[in-house]
């Protein structure tokens, strides 16, 4: 008797070692829109969960940002509980204006599906690809972002699980075929209005052909070396006061912004960009008695007596831009 599809098999080789081994085992949430990432990952999951012996389910957000979202995410849900993932929860969210209608849905996603995780004690699993890893790689070094953007998604970042970074697009449209799984694709995907869309659909294809192919694979790859060198830096980025503008001054530039940036994320602001935390080093290498510098989300530091504030009402702490694609 023969064994699964090469695809099928591919993305549940890819969900099992982190069901049972690892920093995100333990019980599980995929986040399923019903497209064909999200839906081969439910799959998979539904196949290897009871296997390893962890209990998996699924939550289906409604934006009610197009006609007949909530029927459509109805059908999602039952399509989920007959694969036997359970529970599988439909959350219907409100999206706001702040950030632009893309940002505004990301965010009442990500509420939502930590919300869940934690009501449930889960991980929340998402169908981010290779290709999502390699069009935010392109989509940070085209902003100048930095190392951070550059170093893509982490697979595991608490509460979310990310197992299918090293599996490509076709691969799980195929996976979805090979099962019979009706996939829904959801049209903001082929909106060329949106920059990501045009990433994929005339960028990278682009880059494929100029460069004799491998392209996605190779700037997955690049975005997992930087991301060792980040998280390296980050752990030598640590001071017992990382306020004390002396202690600053003596680190080299990136450790010292390094610490700084998780200063500012520890106290709650969020969305820190380049201009933010050079503004704020200035404060303590190149201070001249200048006045507060404003963050996002209302917060400010000030310089008093050799040592940094934070005044004014800090954001709530979000996951970056990076670490969601869009559309």
């Amino acid at each position: 008797m023969g064994g699964p599809d090469p695809a099928v098999a591919a993305v549940r080789s890819a969900v099992r070692p982190g069901l049972t081994a690892g920093p995100a085992a333990g019980p599980v949430l995929v986040a399923c829109s019903g497209g064909a990432d999200s839906l081969a990952l439910a799959a998979a999951v539904a196949f290897e969960a009871p296997r390893a012996g962890v209990p998996a389910g699924a939550v289906t957000v409604d934006h009610g940002l197009q006609a007949g979202s909530a029927d459509r995410a109805a059908a999602t849900a039952q399509l989920l509980r007959g694969l036997g993932l359970d529970p599988v929860l439909v959350r219907t969210v409100e999206v706001g204006t702040a950030g632009g209608p893309e940002g505004a849905a990301r965010e009442a996603r990500y509420a939502a599906l930590i919300a869940a995780a934690h009501e449930h004690g889960a991980r929340i699993a998402l169908g981010h690809t290779r290709d999502d890893q390699a069009e935010t790689v392109l989509l940070g070094l085209g902003r100048g972002s930095g190392p951070r953007s550059l170093a893509g998604m982490a697979t595991w970042r608490p509460p979310l699980w990310r197992p299918l970074l090293d599996v490509d697009r076709a691969t799980t449209r195929a996976a979805c075929a090979a099962q019979g799984l009706p996939v829904w694709d959801d049209p903001h995907n082929t909106d060329p209005a949106y920059t990501r869309v045009r990433l994929r659909t005339e960028v990278l294809p682009l880059l494929e052909e100029v460069l004799g192919g491998g392209v996605a694979r190779a700037l997955a790859r690049t975005a997992a070396m930087v991301r060792e060198d980040v998280e390296a830096l980050d752990d030598l980025a640590r001071l017992p006061d990382p306020a004390d503008c002396t202690a600053l001054a003596a680190l080299p530039p990136a450790l010292r912004r390094r610490v700084l940036r998780g200063w500012l994320l520890e106290q709650g602001v969020a969305d820190l960009a380049a201009v933010h935390l050079h503004a704020v080093d200035a404060l303590v290498v190149a201070w001249r008695g200048q006045g507060r510098v404003d963050l996002p989300g209302g917060a400010g530091v000030v310089r008093a007596s050799g040592r940094l504030a934070l005044q004014g009402p800090p954001a709530p702490l979000r996951t970056p831009p990076s670490e969601e694609p869009h559309p």
